[in-house]
């Protein structure tokens, strides 16, 4: 492969640096694209699960290379995009020209893109829910803009079961899993 393997690796791993950017204008929070992307893949699987019809590895592909173009694009948020227009499909091409396994993931970007199958739209509403996520809990936090995001993002949803998950989340209390049992442990040394 003469090297082409580990530079793309090395590209991917550029993620875990690359910061999301539209923390700035909530003014609270933050994560890298690689954060946001393990989060994605994470509610894929969650969503997959719930539907019980979907491919399970082609919704996974799907999230888990969907912002990998922004490695080297970064990640412009909605106000950037108003002003700029990173060539996205260009960039992914570039990223995984002469791999063996580059038009697989070229391949699952034209079906993110387009967002018509079943897997495009759990993967679509998994991108969707992690974000909801985060802003639940800087909601929790008090966080004043979360809550207009939060009304925004769950109107982008586009499955059933995406909307069915968000209920719950909307529910929820994002620290009582850690509150869970309360007994002799969180008193003693």
């Amino acid at each position: 492969m003469n090297g082409r393997l580990a530079d793309f690796l090395f590209e991917a791993m550029m993620l875990k640096r690359t910061p999301r950017s539209g923390y700035q204008f909530l003014g609270h929070g933050r994560e890298s694209v690689a954060e946001h992307s393990f989060g994605v893949v994470v509610l894929a699987f969650t969503l997959v699960r719930l539907n019980g019809r979907a491919d399970l590895l082609r919704t996974l592909r799907l999230a888990l290379f969907h912002d990998l173009a922004e490695a080297r694009t970064g990640d412009l948020n909605y106000m950037n995009k108003r002003y700029a227009a990173p060539d996205e499909d260009q960039a992914l091409a570039d990223a995984v020209s002469g791999l063996p396994f580059g038009p697989e993931i070229l391949e699952g970007w034209a079906e993110w893109r387009a967002g018509q199958t079943l897997e495009a739209r759990l993967a679509a509403d998994a991108d969707q829910l992690d974000m909801i996520l985060e802003l639940r809990h800087l909601q929790t936090l008090g966080s004043a803009g979360a809550a207009d995001w939060l009304f925004y993002a769950q109107k982008r949803l586009k499955t059933d079961e995406g909307r069915q998950l968000h209920e719950e989340i909307a529910r929820a209390d994002p620290t009582r899993w850690w509150f869970e049992k309360r007994d002799d442990y969180w008193v003693r040394k």
